[in-house]
């Protein structure tokens, strides 16, 4: 019944699909994969995106002269260059330090420390710093400031030997210089400075050598008449007991 329903309609028998997808045999090299065929080549080439070529790199030093030409100056630099001259005209002593790498929190401990011996810790930028001795007599410091820095300030040049004691436990901070008194000072110099006495102890010691100076004078014009005093002194003392020694003898006699 079957055969004759399949002869009837032969809509209704199976067949096979007209076509038929094969698996491509063999590996796949994706490194070097095979060239396609020259129509299909063309095809890639025409339709392949043209970009712009891309600039140049350009060197650090250019890149920096570029960047430096365009800034605009900015006037709150000026405002700080003039604290900074205010800082400088104004204190007795000026400590420049290298800075290493230290943290926020010890720098700010050491800014405490400083703080309670009348030492304020400042930190500016070498152009800012510039703009501030520009056409002075501090223009000799600006070479100090080339890395990471920082400055101390003291409106008491006696300050010296607590800046040196405090900034010791610190080794991040490197003494390089300062200024003492409008002079300019190197980091021995400094040591130097603070191992020195006070101004009233010099002053007592120029007084104990003016007044040592004053006596010695008075003693070398009485010198003189201090030794012929004493001589004649001996000589009438000898008189005196040459003129004793007889009638001690003869004394000496009638007793016995």
């Amino acid at each position: 019944m079957s055969t004759l329903l399949q002869q009837g309609l032969p809509l209704t028998s199976a067949r096979g699909p007209l076509l038929q997808f094969m698996r491509f045999r063999g590996k796949i090299n994706i490194q070097r994969p095979k060239q396609p065929h020259y129509e299909r080549a063309r095809v890639v080439a025409v339709t392949q995106p043209k970009y712009p070529e891309a600039p140049k790199a350009l060197t650090c030093f250019q890149s920096r002269a570029d960047r430096t030409g365009a800034q605009v100056e900015n006037p709150y630099n000026a405002i700080i260059a003039r604290e900074v001259r205010n800082w400088l005209d104004h204190s007795k002593l000026v400590a420049i330090f290298h800075l290493n790498s230290i943290t926020s929190d010890e720098i700010f401990r050491v800014r405490v420390q400083l703080y309670k011996q009348n030492l304020h810790l400042k930190a500016y930028g070498r152009k800012i710093i510039a703009q501030a001795v520009a056409g002075s007599q501090y223009e000799a410091i600006l070479p100090l400031f080339h890395s990471n820095h920082c400055i101390v300030f003291s409106p008491d040049q006696q300050r010296v030997g607590a800046l040196l004691r405090i900034t010791r436990k610190v080794p991040q901070m490197v003494l390089l210089g300062g200024i003492v008194e409008q002079k300019l000072l190197s980091r021995n110099e400094l040591v130097d400075f603070a191992q020195m006495p006070g101004l009233q102890a010099a002053q007592a010691q120029l007084v104990q050598t003016l007044n040592m100076a004053a006596s010695n004078v008075v003693q070398q014009l009485q010198a003189h008449q201090c030794n012929l005093i004493k001589v004649l002194d001996v000589h009438a003392k000898g008189d005196t007991t040459e003129k004793q020694e007889p009638e001690q003898a003869k004394e000496e006699e009638k007793q016995t």
